[in-house]
């Protein structure tokens, strides 16, 4: 049975839906941009910073459910202007073994949830025996 979470970290979704839903096999995380994020490190204009600072709360989050970068194998990209992929590229890059990256879909999406120019969904495989769970539960999500 899926398991629907919210990170505590993170506002409440302000759509029907919850931060992560966890099965048995696998870890979905709904799409996260920079201004979904509290704590004043948004920044908000700089593509490769607003991909690092959405890279690295969805890599923690991971981390919730018994998960890493090694585990993620698809990733969906929406980016405001395709014009500046390559700065999203080499910051995305950072985050994965050199040769050993996710499937990935990048479209251009020419507005973003607050303004941020990168908004980003992943999906990984939990590691055999992986049992952990994070620590906030979401709400019912009304299904």
């Amino acid at each position: 049975m899926p398991q629907y979470h919210n990170d505590a970290t993170l506002p409440l979704p302000l759509f029907p839906g919850s931060h992560m839903v966890i099965d048995d096999a696998y870890v979905f995380l709904s799409g996260l941009t920079a201004e979904d994020i509290q704590g004043g490190e948004t920044v908000i204009g700089d593509m490769a910073e607003e991909t690092r600072l959405v890279m690295r709360s969805l890599q923690r989050m991971l981390a919730t459910a018994g998960c890493d970068m090694e585990d993620v194998v698809r990733v969906d990209v929406h980016i405001t202007d395709l014009d500046l992929i390559r700065d999203m590229d080499a910051a995305y890059a950072e985050f994965f073994d050199a040769h050993r990256y996710p499937a990935r879909t990048c479209t251009q999406s020419p507005r973003l949830y607050g303004g941020a120019h990168v908004e980003i969904t992943v999906m990984a495989r939990r590691p055999a025996g992986s049992k952990e769970t994070p620590a906030s539960e979401a709400e019912p999500s009304g299904n």
